[in-house]
């Protein structure tokens, strides 16, 4: 609702009178006189008779000019052309902020139809500097200026710490606008209180009160008249009592944009979007800041919107290019700096420190650490931020933990004012921040995979891993932050803690693989500045599993290799035990099964000597899938039993799950096996018996939340090959894909095409096949893995002569056989030679 649709109320006629006014004068007057006089020769007690009687014509005159004991309003000879409006007017380039406008009329409504015995409404609009609250609180007050008969009076309150309006100097300026005459010596604050509630006592009238500091500087201004109502901006919530407040928020990108365009002009926009879009961003979607970088385009038409973009994303210079002059209308540097002078010396030192950490956005620990002190206590400070609109709060995160941030010009800010700090007590507060991450992640991480830190690592619950996964979840960002300021800093202890904990999170979860290779390289170079060699054997082998996960071999073979001289060298037999195994599991996945064999032979036999079970059984469970991949399917069985027994036995839920999926993949070889061979009812119930292995290893990583491991036995589920349940498998591999894609997992989705590729050519759609394998072949190639490049163009060949076309399947099966013999993989060549001879003439 506007106030062009708004009826106005009739205004109440005001009799003028000037008969008693000008009898109280006159009486006034001739009292004077005649109780001055010395000049009558007339008897004392005459004098004093004469003094009574003007005195009382003095103040029956008087009462003849009040209503009841009230003084008359002032004269007005046309009320209508005198009313006060001392409203500004409407920002030329206001843009958007419809919900907000809706909001206000929302309220102004609903107080319209209250009682006349409420009190006046009184709306308060905060949120930081520049963000427009005194535009939108100026456009509705245009709008909802036919609500108030008797005037429109405002006032700027200067919130600042120096010199904020006194309410003394805003009542006396009201009142004289109300054309009320003070005396020379109006009394103070509750003497001016109490003329402007009787001034105002029966008015309809509008009070803008901008830029208020503190609630203390409003309360005085508020009357007590229904028909009258206040709108207060403030940068921080007032807390009055029966106020309406309202957080006023920056732009979206849309309205941005559309008021850049309203001051640069709509044709530079649509010239250069994407720098458009970029401006709006590095002025943090500030108005303010978006109205001085529109100003400067418009003065500057020889500059591009990319010129623009270019000066502010130098961080050192960004203040400077959004600021015209230095007033806080003109300049987001003193806008901010408004906000900065009014926090108490801790709360300033807390927001610089802040700015030096490169992060998101921290939980409330943080600044307790910065400043040596308390977490809650700490966490007071950062609220007191929050209220000074230097913070806001960025969510809750995955563990039920309050994050901040800083507003992004005001880190800018913050960051220029850093260098007041000591460099050395800077790097202390860093330095503890850095310490409680590594805490923390490091109890993450052993809570998470217990066995990755040590020999016979304790046991986790359950529990206990889920919640290390959610910290992860919610810390990851701001971690890989800390690891990576950790090392700009050179401390090089704390660079290689934390990335060894980030790497043992990521490769229990098997997530975020970019991150792991980053963390992973890190820590490699913190342990070769620390000269330590077994910190650096422990880096290699977090390095080796990332990249073998993402199918770089080659570099995963080499760097396993290395931290396995070095960890042989040191006597470190456990360790040693490990890289074995990684050695021979990357031999594996590079179709070296006879090497690969005698590494995962050899960690084996020595994770018993060292009494490792867990390990032990680990490791069978991977020789079970090298003798699957070797057609050996029941040594497979005979592995994958004693491993799911020790699992069982220590109640290690995980492990039994993936044991389960890696049995029900051995049940359905089996199960095709048979079918081949032609005893369908042994398959039907092998078929059977895997699907429900599968399935229920499936729930139980489910329940647990990883998304994953779930996959993976979505994917073996969809490769099954049950002739009756092909659509259902295919659904299976489709799913899997879905969580992989989520996960950034580039070389499971390469992985799944392949699923796909085999599901669809079992239900004889050949060309869909041909498209998923040939897209596995891509992604396999792009990830250098050329092993399962070879084994995407033997399935291509091989789904081709199942499906009669052989003139088709030969060019996919030379090509595997080349990649083959280049490996020196004689079962993938052995295998493809077969096909090939299938597909002779």
């Amino acid at each position: 609702m506007t106030g062009d649709n708004l009826p106005d109320r009739p205004r109440p006629r005001r009799r003028i009178r000037w008969a008693a006014p000008v009898s109280a004068g006159l009486a006034a007057a001739a009292a004077s006189v005649l109780a001055a006089s010395v000049e009558w020769e007339i008897p004392p007690i005459a004098k004093i008779g004469v003094t009574m009687a003007a005195a009382v014509l003095v103040g029956l005159t008087t009462w003849a000019t009040t209503e009841g004991g009230r003084p008359k309003r002032q004269v007005r000879a046309d009320p209508a052309a005198l009313a006060p409006d001392q409203w500004p007017p409407v920002p030329e380039h206001f843009t958007g902020r419809a919900e907000s406008l809706a909001e206000l009329r929302d309220v102004f409504a609903a107080r319209r139809k209250s009682s006349d015995l409420s009190p006046p409404l009184v709306v308060s609009v905060y949120g930081r500097g520049g963000v427009g609250k005194s535009a939108l609180v100026t456009r509705f007050g245009q709008e909802v200026a036919g609500w108030f008969s008797d005037g429109r009076l405002y006032a700027d309150l200067r919130g600042g710490v120096d010199a904020p309006v006194r309410p003394e100097e805003v009542l006396m300026g009201f009142l004289r606008a109300l054309d009320v005459r003070l005396t020379t010596d109006p009394g103070g604050l509750d003497e001016l209180r109490k003329l402007w509630l009787t001034w105002t006592k029966g008015r309809k009238i509008l009070i803008g009160l901008d830029n208020a500091h503190d609630a203390d500087q409003v309360k005085s201004l508020i009357p007590a008249e229904a028909g009258c109502a206040v709108l207060v901006t403030s940068r921080a919530p007032l807390f009055l009592n029966g106020t309406h407040d309202t957080r006023l928020g920056v732009f979206s990108e849309a309205h941005g944009v559309e008021l850049l365009a309203r001051l640069a002009g709509g044709a530079r926009i649509v010239e250069d979007l994407s720098s458009a879009k970029e401006i709006v961003k590095l002025c943090d979607h500030l108005p303010l800041a978006i109205n001085i970088c529109g100003g400067r385009l418009a003065t500057r038409e020889q500059w591009s919107m990319r010129e623009m973009a270019g000066r502010l994303a130098d961080t050192r210079r960004r203040l400077d290019a959004l600021e015209l002059a230095p007033t806080v209308d003109k300049s987001v540097r003193a806008s901010v700096q408004l906000s900065y002078d009014d926090c108490t010396g801790v709360q300033r030192r807390l927001l610089r420190l802040l700015s030096s950490l490169t992060a998101p956005d921290v939980p409330g620990w943080v600044a307790g650490e910065l400043l040596d002190v308390s977490g809650l206590d700490g966490a007071d400070q950062l609220e007191a931020l929050i209220d000074a609109q230097l913070a806001e709060w960025s969510g809750t995160d995955q563990t039920g933990t309050m994050r901040y941030r800083l507003h992004d010009l005001v880190r800018v800010f913050a960051t220029e004012l850093a260098e007041q700090d000591e460099a050395e007590r800077r790097r202390s507060a860093i330095e503890r921040v850095l310490h409680g991450y590594r805490r923390r992640a490091e109890e993450a991480a052993q809570n998470r995979w217990p066995q990755d830190w040590s020999r016979g690592g304790r046991r986790s619950t359950a529990d206990g891993e889920v919640k290390a996964g959610d910290w992860l979840n919610a810390e990851r960002l701001t971690l890989l932050a800390m690891i990576n300021l950790a090392g700009q800093l050179q401390m090089w202890e704390l660079t290689w803690g934390l990335a060894r904990a980030f790497c043992s999170l990521c490769h229990s979860l098997r997530a975020y693989w970019a991150d792991w290779v980053f963390a992973a390289e890190l820590g490699c170079e913190a342990a070769t500045r620390i000269g330590d060699r077994r910190s650096l054997a422990i880096s290699l082998l977090d390095s080796a599993s990332v990249h073998g996960g993402l199918g770089l071999r080659e570099r995963a073979l080499g760097e396993a290799e290395r931290a396995l001289e070095i960890f042989t060298e040191l006597g470190e037999s456990w360790w040693a035990a490990r890289c074995m195994r990684t050695v021979g599991m990357t031999l594996f996945s590079d179709g070296h099964l006879d090497r690969a064999q005698d590494f995962l032979i050899g960690a084996i036999t020595a994770f018993k000597g060292e009494e490792d079970l867990w390990w032990m059984a680990r490791t069978q469970r991977n020789l079970a899938e090298m003798r699957m991949a070797e057609r050996r399917p029941e040594e497979a069985r005979d592995l994958l039993e004693d491993a799911l027994e020790i699992f069982k036995r220590d109640g290690n839920r995980y492990s039994e799950a993936q044991t389960l999926r890696v049995y029900g993949e051995v049940l359905a070889a089996q199960a095709r096996g048979e079918h081949r061979a032609g005893d369908h009812r042994l398959s039907a119930n092998l078929f059977t018996r895997a699907g429900f292995s599968l399935d229920r290893a499936s729930e139980m990583f489910k329940q647990r939340g990883e998304l994953w491991e779930e996959a993976r036995c979505l994917r073996a589920a969809g490769e099954v090959g049950d002739p009756d349940n092909g659509l259902r498998e295919l659904d299976y591999v489709r799913r899997s894909e879905e969580i992989l894609v989520a996960l950034g997992d580039s070389w499971g989705v390469a992985r799944t095409a392949v699923s796909a590729g085999r599901a669809l050519a079992r239900l004889g759609r050949i060309e869909e096949s041909e498209l998923e394998l040939r897209r596995a072949v891509l992604g396999f190639e792009e990830l250098e893995d050329r092993w399962w490049m070879a084994r995407s163009l033997r399935y291509l060949g091989e789904a081709h002569l199942d499906a009669g076309g052989p003139g088709a399947a030969v060019p996919p099966l030379e090509q595997a056989r080349d990649i083959y013999r280049s490996l020196g993989n004689e079962a993938g060549m052995r295998r493809t030679l077969e096909l090939l001879r299938r597909a002779a003439p």
